[in-house]
């Protein structure tokens, strides 16, 4: 007989036993010291590769095309000439001077840290830190490569340092191009593109206008403009990309939650911060979004894009240093679970908003489907705290999930779905990438609940779940819920058609919610004996509750997470975290 649930204190999100692993999400993890040096270290890199393109172009390829053209196009520029050109070259040229550059950039970050609304220090230390990253650079090559201006009428005095690179045009691209950058992200309405665009444009001027000039060879301009992109490249990435600040963090995650509320009551009410997948969310989607906050009170939301690289983690650790009081997150379901995990424990709330393929987690906190109906039922309704499960195994680093995670059938159904698929056919597309993982040979799966005995089966796949419902309408998981204090384990085993026709009986059954059996076994309650293996025979679905699972599974399976899919392996441990995400729900919601 299956082995009742050990009496056992549900574990507080805020204080995790003594001796537990930390999970590694972002906003426990993030400061100022990794991020200075992957700047210095790739800075150290910047200055390498642009000394030596330049002893390239003053050496061994200074007689090949298209360098041996460079004096041609500065004597074209020279016969072209006129006075109303020379007196506009003379504006761009200054554009990128040195003293214009200092005071754009002083001017820019003062701006940034003291107006109110702006995004202050982060995005002041951004164009800051590439300008002055730039100049550094800059000075490095001036003094390792030596290569005379062109031999034509310059317009201009002769600075003392060399023709390679451009400085003017590596300040510019710098300044310039940082401050489009800037403003693509945080400038709202029509007037966002057209000032990014012009902002851009203002470096390819001051290029062409140190060529007009007579001061630069072709290849010393595009080698400012090299310069200056890299700088903001790198200087962008660790500042802006990554969430991460220079200033110190707090070290774990309840005193950035302590920290958070010290910091809001110097801010704007209801400060928001919206994550979204630009994948999943276009700009009308965004318009509608901002349009339900307003109506909401929620003002000057803030909009934060996921990358290829953060893919919300980060952002989410952000927006919690930054004294947020709401958080919103669009996208689907691994968006989600990456948002969640940073929220986890702060008690910062989060509002869901479905835009993905499967949105399991929305499905089951009774939200609507459509991303504005579901913000505006989230914002009409209060916030509940619900549990999330913390997962780790054999080279796979400890996270938390929200939804479903597992190993065999499934997470190969997902691994076999193509993005294309997902986005012509939705969701169904999973049912027919479902249909060609069959063959997967079953596993054999060794199973520890609690302080329960190992129990041994074979399975086709086995499922670690948070919620219960699925699309379609199943009842993958019938009576698992996601605020109980418990997680659920399901270990699927069906044998030919049969077998499979049981399992879809089973799961159509259990739309209708049953009680929780207060015991670990299978469910619905089989009269059947166990086999030498220790497998309830003939059943093809256990269900089993429990607070921590070690799972091993032989041989090696493919596996996921909240519907992505991750390393294969052969371990899964996985343990509640009890209340540890604040969501907002619809009135009456589940």
């Amino acid at each position: 007989m299956p082995t009742a649930l050990p009496e056992r204190p549900v574990r507080s999100a805020a204080a995790p036993p003594a001796g537990s692993r930390p999970g590694r999400s972002p906003a426990l993890t993030s400061g100022s010291g990794p991020a200075a040096l992957r700047i210095g270290a790739l800075t150290v890199c910047q200055a390498a590769l642009m000394v030596g393109l330049g002893l390239l172009i003053t050496g061994p390829a200074n007689g090949v095309w298209p360098l041996t053209v460079e004096d041609h196009v500065n004597e074209g520029f020279e016969r072209l000439r006129t006075g109303a050109l020379s007196d506009a070259s003379l504006i761009a040229s200054e554009a990128g001077n040195t003293g214009t550059v200092v005071i754009v950039t002083v001017l820019a970050c003062l701006g940034l840290i003291l107006i109110p609304r702006l995004p202050k220090w982060r995005e002041a230390v951004f164009l800051a830190l590439s300008v002055s990253l730039q100049a550094l650079v800059f000075l490095v090559i001036s003094t390792s490569v030596d290569r005379d201006r062109p031999d034509v009428d310059r317009l201009d005095a002769s600075p003392p340092t060399a023709s390679y690179t451009s400085g003017h045009t590596g300040a510019a691209t710098a300044l310039y191009a940082g401050l489009a950058v800037l403003a693509l992200s945080r400038i709202r309405g029509p007037w966002r593109k057209a000032v990014g665009g012009l902002l851009l444009l203002v470096p390819l001027l001051v290029a062409l206008a140190r060529l007009y000039r007579g001061m630069h060879h072709p290849t010393d301009v595009v080698g400012g403009l090299l310069n200056g992109s890299l700088s903001l490249l790198i200087v962008g990435r660790a500042l802006m990309t990554d969430g991460h600040s220079p200033a110190p963090a707090p070290s774990n995650a309840m005193e950035v939650a302590l920290e958070a509320a010290e910091q809001r009551s110097e801010r704007v009410a209801g400060h928001t911060v919206v994550i979204v997948n630009p994948t999943v969310t276009d700009d009308a989607e965004r318009d509608h979004l901002r349009l339900v906050l307003e109506q909401h009170g929620r003002h000057a939301a803030e909009f934060v894009a996921t990358t290829a690289d953060d893919p919300g983690g980060g952002q989410a650790a952000a927006a919690i240093r930054d004294g947020a009081s709401l958080v919103v997150v669009c996208g689907g379901d691994g968006t989600v679970r990456t948002v969640a995990d940073a929220l986890a424990g702060t008690g910062v709330p989060l509002a869901v908003v479905p835009c993905g393929t499967g949105n399991l987690l929305a499905r089951n906190l009774g939200l609507p489907l459509k991303p504005a109906d579901a913000l505006d039922a989230a914002l009409s309704g209060g916030a509940r705290r619900i549990d999330m499960g913390r997962i780790e195994g054999d080279s796979l680093p400890a996270t938390r999930f929200t939804a479903i995670s597992g190993a065999g059938l499934d997470a190969a159904m997902l691994e076999n779905t193509g993005d294309h698929a997902k986005s012509v056919l939705g969701w169904p597309a999973y049912v027919v990438a479902g249909v060609r993982s069959l063959r997967a040979p079953r596993m054999a799966v060794s199973i520890r609940l609690d302080s329960g005995p190992v129990l041994h089966r074979t399975a086709r796949t086995v499922l670690l779940a948070n919620i219960g419902r699925v699309q379609g309408g199943a009842a993958l998981v019938p009576v698992a819920e996601p605020d109980d204090g418990v997680l659920d384990l399901a270990v699927f085993d069906p044998h030919g058609p049969t077998g499979w026709l049981r399992v879809i009986g089973i799961l159509l059954r259990g739309r209708s919610k049953p009680p929780r059996p207060s015991t670990q076994g299978s469910f619905p309650p089989a009269n059947s004996t166990e086999t030498d293996n220790g497998t309830a025979a003939g059943t093809p679905v256990e269900y089993f509750t429990f607070r921590r699972a070690e799972i091993h599974f032989s041989p090696v399976q493919p596996r996921e997470i909240d519907g992505d899919p991750v390393r294969p392996g052969r371990r899964l441990v996985a343990e509640v975290e009890a209340g540890a995400l604040t969501v907002l729900l619809p009135t009456g919601g589940e």
